[in-house]
């Protein structure tokens, strides 16, 4: 999505710029110039506005991925760290994209139940790109069905220091 912080967040309220500017007690010429980009706000004033227009300010950690060998050659992606969803996607029903159901066409996964949740994981551990991961798979509901999951070696290994360690903090 195309946009400063600001115009997302007012674009995402539905509200135009002079009921945003009225709600966040800034003038509409002054809040077109951050939309625009020939004017910065401070840290402060850009927050003021965004959680005016019903959206927060927040910081996301940064998920680093590197791409690993599996068994046969076909590569995998593992994170650095594990991430949470939020409950909506967490709990959603899911269609897979064809490059992660290659073999055939997909089904609608209901990740409220525990073995969907488990197979849209394997698949997704298995064939997914970074995008697939933050979209699909929840670091906490990851680690708990993590001894239930048919993967592979390489993937386990691979993955195993981040469960550990998700765990500890959980």
């Amino acid at each position: 999505m195309a946009g400063t912080i600001i115009e997302r967040a007012r674009r995402g309220s539905g509200l135009s710029q002079r009921e945003l500017a009225r709600r966040s007690g800034t003038s509409q010429p002054t809040l077109s110039t951050y939309e625009h980009g020939t004017k910065s706000p401070t840290l402060a004033v850009a927050e003021r506005i965004v959680n005016s227009s019903g959206f927060d300010l927040d910081l996301v950690p940064r998920v680093e991925f590197t791409t690993h060998p599996g068994a046969r050659g076909e590569p995998f992606v593992v994170p650095d760290r594990l991430w949470r969803l939020d409950t909506a996607s967490a709990f959603a029903t899911v269609t897979l994209p064809q490059h992660l159901h290659w073999s055939g066409p997909s089904r609608p996964y209901n990740l409220r139940n525990r073995r969907d949740r488990a197979r849209v994981y394997e698949i997704v551990l298995r064939e997914g790109e970074p995008g697939d991961l933050l979209a699909y798979v929840d670091g906490a509901l990851l680690v708990d069905l993590w001894d239930e999951l048919v993967i592979s070696k390489a993937i386990r290994s691979a993955w195993e220091p981040l469960i550990t360690s998700f765990g500890a903090i959980a």
